[in-house]
Protein backbone atom coordinates (compact mmCIF):
# COMPACT_ATOMS: atom_id res chain seq x y z
CA UNK A 1 0.00 0.00 0.00
CA UNK A 2 1.09 3.51 -0.51
CA UNK A 3 0.14 6.77 -0.89
CA UNK A 4 -1.91 6.92 2.22
CA UNK A 5 -1.71 10.55 3.03
CA UNK A 6 -1.07 11.52 -0.67
CA UNK A 7 -1.72 15.15 -0.59
CA UNK A 8 -2.09 15.67 2.86
CA UNK A 9 -0.67 18.94 4.90
CA UNK A 10 0.80 17.42 7.68
CA UNK A 11 2.29 19.33 10.89
CA UNK A 12 4.40 17.81 13.63
CA UNK A 13 5.28 19.41 16.78
CA UNK A 14 8.49 18.30 18.46
CA UNK A 15 9.66 17.07 15.51
CA UNK A 16 13.44 17.59 15.03
CA UNK A 17 14.35 14.29 16.15
CA UNK A 18 13.38 11.05 17.93
CA UNK A 19 9.33 9.93 17.83
CA UNK A 20 8.41 13.22 15.75
CA UNK A 21 10.59 12.91 12.46
CA UNK A 22 10.19 9.31 12.50
CA UNK A 23 6.46 10.55 12.31
CA UNK A 24 7.80 12.89 9.78
CA UNK A 25 9.06 10.55 7.38
CA UNK A 26 6.41 7.95 7.52
CA UNK A 27 3.85 10.53 6.59
CA UNK A 28 6.40 12.21 4.33
CA UNK A 29 6.62 8.59 2.80
CA UNK A 30 2.91 8.15 2.12
CA UNK A 31 2.75 11.15 0.57
CA UNK A 32 2.36 13.56 2.96
CA UNK A 33 3.46 17.18 2.42
CA UNK A 34 5.25 17.56 5.79
CA UNK A 35 6.09 21.21 7.70
CA UNK A 36 7.96 20.13 11.04
CA UNK A 37 8.70 21.70 13.76
CA UNK A 38 10.66 22.68 16.97
CA UNK A 39 11.99 24.60 19.35
CA UNK A 40 15.55 23.46 18.43
CA UNK A 41 16.02 25.80 15.25
CA UNK A 42 19.36 24.19 14.41
CA UNK A 43 17.73 20.22 14.95
CA UNK A 44 14.77 21.75 13.17
CA UNK A 45 16.41 22.77 9.94
CA UNK A 46 18.79 19.20 10.00
CA UNK A 47 15.31 17.39 10.16
CA UNK A 48 14.07 19.44 7.24
CA UNK A 49 17.45 18.90 5.23
CA UNK A 50 17.28 15.37 6.27
CA UNK A 51 13.45 14.63 4.86
CA UNK A 52 14.19 16.56 1.68
CA UNK A 53 17.25 14.30 0.88
CA UNK A 54 14.74 11.18 1.48
CA UNK A 55 12.47 12.74 -1.25
CA UNK A 56 9.77 14.02 1.22
CA UNK A 57 8.45 17.77 0.75
CA UNK A 58 9.34 18.78 4.10
CA UNK A 59 9.52 22.50 5.52
CA UNK A 60 10.94 23.45 9.22
CA UNK A 61 9.21 26.44 11.52
CA UNK A 62 10.59 27.40 14.70
CA UNK A 63 8.15 26.89 17.34
CA UNK A 64 8.14 27.31 21.05
CA UNK A 65 4.66 24.71 21.29
CA UNK A 66 4.00 26.18 24.92
CA UNK A 67 3.13 29.62 23.72
CA UNK A 68 0.25 30.18 22.36
CA UNK A 69 1.52 33.44 20.43
CA UNK A 70 3.74 30.72 18.78
CA UNK A 71 1.03 28.51 18.09
CA UNK A 72 -0.92 31.66 16.00
CA UNK A 73 2.17 32.32 14.36
CA UNK A 74 2.79 28.91 13.02
CA UNK A 75 -1.24 28.42 11.97
CA UNK A 76 -0.53 31.10 10.17
CA UNK A 77 2.22 30.39 8.37
CA UNK A 78 1.25 27.00 7.26
CA UNK A 79 -2.16 28.39 6.26
CA UNK A 80 -0.76 30.94 4.21
CA UNK A 81 1.37 28.62 2.47
CA UNK A 82 -0.66 25.33 2.12
CA UNK A 83 -4.26 26.92 2.37
CA UNK A 84 -5.40 24.48 5.17
CA UNK A 85 -3.98 21.53 7.20
CA UNK A 86 -5.23 18.13 7.25
CA UNK A 87 -3.31 16.41 9.93
CA UNK A 88 -1.80 17.78 13.06
CA UNK A 89 0.09 15.72 15.00
CA UNK A 90 0.84 17.30 19.00
CA UNK A 91 4.12 15.59 19.48
CA UNK A 92 5.85 18.23 21.74
CA UNK A 93 6.44 16.89 25.33
CA UNK A 94 8.92 15.16 26.84
CA UNK A 95 11.34 15.97 30.02
CA UNK A 96 12.42 13.88 33.03
CA UNK A 97 10.30 13.44 36.00
CA UNK A 98 11.12 12.76 39.82
CA UNK A 99 9.35 11.16 42.70
CA UNK A 100 6.51 13.35 44.76
CA UNK A 101 8.76 14.02 47.54
CA UNK A 102 11.72 15.22 45.80
CA UNK A 103 9.51 17.45 43.32
CA UNK A 104 9.43 21.08 43.45
CA UNK A 105 5.89 23.17 42.15
CA UNK A 106 8.70 24.62 39.81
CA UNK A 107 9.19 21.01 38.28
CA UNK A 108 5.99 20.12 38.65
CA UNK A 109 4.38 23.27 36.17
CA UNK A 110 7.32 22.96 33.94
CA UNK A 111 6.10 19.48 33.44
CA UNK A 112 2.33 20.14 32.89
CA UNK A 113 3.63 22.93 30.39
CA UNK A 114 5.93 20.75 28.46
CA UNK A 115 3.26 18.02 28.16
CA UNK A 116 -0.14 18.79 28.78
CA UNK A 117 -0.33 22.66 27.79
CA UNK A 118 1.69 21.66 24.49
CA UNK A 119 -1.54 19.74 23.56
CA UNK A 120 -4.11 22.16 24.89
CA UNK A 121 -3.04 24.88 22.81
CA UNK A 122 -2.17 22.43 19.52
CA UNK A 123 -5.96 21.14 20.24
CA UNK A 124 -7.32 24.94 20.71
CA UNK A 125 -5.60 25.99 17.52
CA UNK A 126 -5.35 23.16 15.56
CA UNK A 127 -9.33 22.72 15.27
CA UNK A 128 -9.79 26.72 14.54
CA UNK A 129 -7.76 25.76 11.42
CA UNK A 130 -9.03 22.76 10.57
CA UNK A 131 -13.13 23.09 11.39
CA UNK A 132 -13.87 24.15 7.86
CA UNK A 133 -12.21 21.36 5.81
CA UNK A 134 -11.78 18.37 8.83
CA UNK A 135 -9.43 16.21 9.53
CA UNK A 136 -7.28 14.03 11.60
CA UNK A 137 -5.46 15.28 15.12
CA UNK A 138 -3.31 12.89 16.77
CA UNK A 139 -2.24 13.69 20.72
CA UNK A 140 0.71 11.92 21.85
CA UNK A 141 0.24 10.57 25.17
CA UNK A 142 2.02 7.52 26.87
CA UNK A 143 1.74 4.33 28.79
CA UNK A 144 2.44 6.63 31.76
CA UNK A 145 -1.12 8.33 30.55
CA UNK A 146 -2.61 5.21 31.53
CA UNK A 147 -0.86 3.20 34.80
CA UNK A 148 0.45 5.12 37.70
CA UNK A 149 4.66 5.19 37.77
CA UNK A 150 6.46 5.78 41.07
CA UNK A 151 9.15 8.33 39.59
CA UNK A 152 6.55 9.52 37.25
CA UNK A 153 3.77 11.59 38.91
CA UNK A 154 4.12 14.98 37.20
CA UNK A 155 4.57 13.65 33.61
CA UNK A 156 2.16 10.88 34.44
CA UNK A 157 -0.60 13.59 35.46
CA UNK A 158 -0.15 15.61 32.32
CA UNK A 159 -0.14 12.88 29.80
CA UNK A 160 -3.35 11.22 31.65
CA UNK A 161 -4.96 14.92 30.28
CA UNK A 162 -3.71 14.75 27.25
CA UNK A 163 -5.67 11.28 27.43
CA UNK A 164 -8.79 12.81 28.43
CA UNK A 165 -8.55 16.02 26.83
CA UNK A 166 -8.20 13.91 23.34
CA UNK A 167 -11.83 12.21 24.16
CA UNK A 168 -13.12 15.60 25.07
CA UNK A 169 -12.01 17.25 21.98
CA UNK A 170 -13.22 14.50 19.86
CA UNK A 171 -16.90 14.96 21.08
CA UNK A 172 -16.95 18.97 20.67
CA UNK A 173 -15.82 17.99 17.09
CA UNK A 174 -18.45 15.49 16.30
CA UNK A 175 -21.37 17.69 18.45
CA UNK A 176 -20.17 20.21 15.92
CA UNK A 177 -19.96 18.27 12.72
CA UNK A 178 -16.47 19.56 12.10
CA UNK A 179 -15.03 16.42 10.38
CA UNK A 180 -12.33 16.58 12.77
CA UNK A 181 -11.29 13.15 14.09
CA UNK A 182 -9.10 13.28 17.18
CA UNK A 183 -7.00 10.27 19.11
CA UNK A 184 -4.13 9.79 21.21
CA UNK A 185 -1.38 7.40 21.28
CA UNK A 186 0.11 5.81 24.26
CA UNK A 187 3.73 4.71 23.07
CA UNK A 188 5.59 2.33 26.01
CA UNK A 189 9.50 2.41 26.51
CA UNK A 190 11.29 3.59 22.95
CA UNK A 191 14.46 3.70 22.02
CA UNK A 192 14.95 7.43 21.69
CA UNK A 193 17.50 9.53 22.93
CA UNK A 194 14.54 10.45 25.72
CA UNK A 195 13.52 6.75 26.20
CA UNK A 196 17.26 5.92 26.87
CA UNK A 197 17.46 8.44 29.89
CA UNK A 198 14.49 7.44 31.23
CA UNK A 199 15.43 4.14 31.78
CA UNK A 200 18.79 5.21 32.98
CA UNK A 201 16.95 7.88 35.77
CA UNK A 202 14.27 5.18 36.49
CA UNK A 203 16.91 2.29 36.97
CA UNK A 204 20.06 3.76 38.28
CA UNK A 205 21.75 1.61 35.68
CA UNK A 206 23.89 2.28 32.64
CA UNK A 207 21.81 2.10 29.24
CA UNK A 208 22.89 -1.58 28.33
CA UNK A 209 21.14 -2.50 31.51
CA UNK A 210 18.72 -0.13 31.46
CA UNK A 211 17.15 -1.43 28.34
CA UNK A 212 17.68 -4.66 29.57
CA UNK A 213 15.25 -4.39 32.82
CA UNK A 214 12.65 -2.60 30.82
CA UNK A 215 12.71 -5.02 28.08
CA UNK A 216 11.84 -7.78 30.52
CA UNK A 217 8.84 -5.67 31.64
CA UNK A 218 7.38 -6.21 28.00
CA UNK A 219 5.67 -9.57 26.78
CA UNK A 220 7.16 -8.70 23.50
CA UNK A 221 10.47 -9.19 25.19
CA UNK A 222 11.94 -5.47 24.16
CA UNK A 223 11.47 -2.25 23.93
CA UNK A 224 10.26 -0.33 20.48
CA UNK A 225 11.28 1.40 18.13
CA UNK A 226 10.40 4.93 16.72
CA UNK A 227 8.79 4.12 13.59
CA UNK A 228 6.29 1.12 15.30
CA UNK A 229 4.75 4.33 16.48
CA UNK A 230 5.01 6.36 13.89
CA UNK A 231 3.08 3.62 12.19
CA UNK A 232 0.84 4.11 14.28
CA UNK A 233 0.67 7.90 13.43
CA UNK A 234 0.40 7.02 10.08
CA UNK A 235 -2.58 4.99 10.29
CA UNK A 236 -4.23 7.29 12.51
CA UNK A 237 -3.73 10.10 9.98
CA UNK A 238 -4.65 8.10 7.01
CA UNK A 239 -8.41 7.78 5.69
CA UNK A 240 -8.08 3.76 7.03
CA UNK A 241 -9.02 5.17 10.12
CA UNK A 242 -12.36 7.14 9.49
CA UNK A 243 -14.35 5.54 12.15
CA UNK A 244 -11.90 6.17 15.13
CA UNK A 245 -12.44 9.74 17.03
CA UNK A 246 -11.90 9.90 20.82
CA UNK A 247 -9.62 6.83 20.80
CA UNK A 248 -6.61 4.84 22.26
CA UNK A 249 -4.06 3.70 20.24
CA UNK A 250 -1.91 1.29 22.36
CA UNK A 251 1.45 1.04 21.42
CA UNK A 252 3.62 -0.51 24.10
CA UNK A 253 4.42 -4.26 23.27
CA UNK A 254 2.43 -5.14 26.09
CA UNK A 255 3.69 -3.28 29.02
CA UNK A 256 0.04 -1.96 30.33
CA UNK A 257 -1.38 -5.56 29.61
CA UNK A 258 0.29 -7.14 32.53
Amino acid sequence: MSGRVEGKICVITGAAGGLGLAMAHALGREGGTVVVTDIDAARGAGAEDELRQAGIAASFLSHDATSPEDWERIIAAVLQRHGRIDVLVNNAGGGLDMDIEAMDFAHYKKMIALNLDTAFLGNKYGVAAMKATGGSIINLSSVGGLIGTASLPAYSAAKGGVRLLTKCVAAHCGQRGYGIRVNSVHPGLIRTAAGVDVTKMATGLDEEHALAAFASLHPIGRVGWPEEIANGVLFLASDEASFMTGSELVIDGGYTAV
